[in-house]
């Protein structure tokens, strides 16, 4: 999610030549909201946050609540101030998750030069494929078109020739739009943002900034490389002139081959008990599960990672004899992990497992255990029937318990 700032004057076409602009930066809106809003239909058109839900930090908020004045980072308490008819739901990291690799798969679809930045943004280089998929603008079209088609959610698209404008662009395209900045057009689009746009510059160096008369990138490139490196030292300076400039050598980054499957939580009021541990640390175990399955995986290594209020981090792992992606096994092994960590009184503010050592999973059914077949088999339909209906529409009972008592405490 772009959290940069954005000018009104920037938004409108900067023309439609998309020859020199390979770089396309995905970002989706709102999008813990978005995804809340498939479950909560009645609840579009009215301000809605996700995040703590009586303290803590809103994680998403709607363009409707934004109207408030209602930000992400925000304490809840200010933003229940701002606006007092907010509605307020919990954070729901593993179905979130879900989404984003739904996401990322239709991105992968289209090339695979893609730099994940986030659970809800990326960027792309489509250089490769305009001879399937079209120039950059058609391509970003149709990211747009697929997201809302098979996700039903909202995306934002920029187009430019390197990282920083097209994820500046993308914020400026938002809500739910492409904006297009062509290659000779991208000092003529940034000279007029707030410098607050360039990536680096954070309140204290526009504070700086500002002291010295720089509040606009136009600034920045009038006033010089030499001067800004006296005000914000060599390379700092160095830099955010260089990006004022419309300069970015950095390229798409593909990350290495993905090592681990997991998934962690941090609770705004510590668990204590250890029955809700078990409980949770289920319901990560399904989690991993069913992305592993998700993305033909098993793993070896099971880890769990506990934090305790005191911001003291534990982490704890153990290899079976044989790899895994079901559920049951996972948890068996995370929770023999989670029983040998003593619990302080202060309780566990963070609590995560994860899947290392990953493999195809390939099912040797000469040397596979009947159970583990019939096992195999009730994981698939459990699959099928979540990608129709939902993640949560079907699991093992103890999880959906969970999940019920949960949304009934609300």
């Amino acid at each position: 999610m772009s959290r940069a700032p954005r000018s009104a004057q920037a938004r409108h076409s900067w023309g439609d030549d998309d020859s020199a602009t390979p770089i396309l930066h995905v970002d989706m809106d709102a999008f813990f909201v978005s995804v809340e809003l498939l479950y909560h239909p009645e609840l579009r058109g009215k301000p809605v946050a996700v995040g703590g839900v009586e303290r803590g930090v809103v994680a998403a908020a709607s363009y409707e609540a934004r109207a408030f004045g209602v930000n992400s980072a925000m304490p809840v308490s200010q933003a229940y101030r701002k606006c007092p008819n907010l509605i307020m739901l919990p954070v729901r990291g593993s179905l979130y998750g879900e989404y984003s690799d739904r996401i990322m798969k239709i991105l992968h679809d289209i090339t695979p030069r893609v730099e994940k930045i986030s659970v809800d943004e990326a960027f792309l280089d489509v250089s490769g494929a305009r001879r399937l998929f079209g120039s950059p603008v058609e391509v970003g079209a149709l990211i747009r078109r697929r997201i809302r088609q098979e996700i039903r959610v909202p995306a934002s698209v920029g187009i430019a020739a390197t990282k920083h404008v097209a994820k500046i662009a993308s914020a400026h395209a938002k809500p739910d739009g492409l904006l297009l900045i062509p290659a000779d057009k991208t000092q003529d689009f940034l000279v007029g943002l707030p410098v607050g746009a360039l990536w680096g510059v954070g309140p204290q160096a526009q504070a700086r900034l500002k002291s010295s008369g720089i509040t606009t990138v136009g600034d920045v490139v009038a006033t010089g490389q030499k001067y800004m490196e006296r005000l914000l030292g060599k390379a700092v300076g160095a830099h955010v002139y260089a990006l004022a400039c419309g300069h970015d050598e950095r390229g798409i980054e593909i990350r290495r081959e993905e090592k681990s499957v997991g998934r962690e939580e941090t609770f705004f009021d510590p668990l204590t008990s250890r029955s809700r541990l078990d409980s949770v640390l289920l319901a990560q175990a399904d989690d991993v599960a069913a992305r592993l399955r998700g993305r033909k995986l098993r793993g070896r290594t099971v880890a769990i990672k506990v934090r305790f209020t005191d911001f003291t981090t534990i982490t704890r792992s153990s290899t079976p004899g044989t790899s895994m992606n079901n559920a049951i096994d996972i948890y068996r092994v995370a929770r023999h992990l989670l029983d040998g960590v003593d619990i302080p009184e202060g309780g566990v503010r963070l609590l995560g497992v994860r899947v290392e050592g990953l493999e195809d999973a390939k099912v040797d059914r000469q040397l596979a255990l009947d159970e583990n077949l019939r096992r195999a088999d009730v994981d698939g339909v459990i699959d099928e029937v979540r990608e129709r209906f939902g993640f949560d529409s079907l699991g093992m009972a103890s999880v959906l318990k969970g999940k019920k008592r949960e949304k009934n405490a609300q």
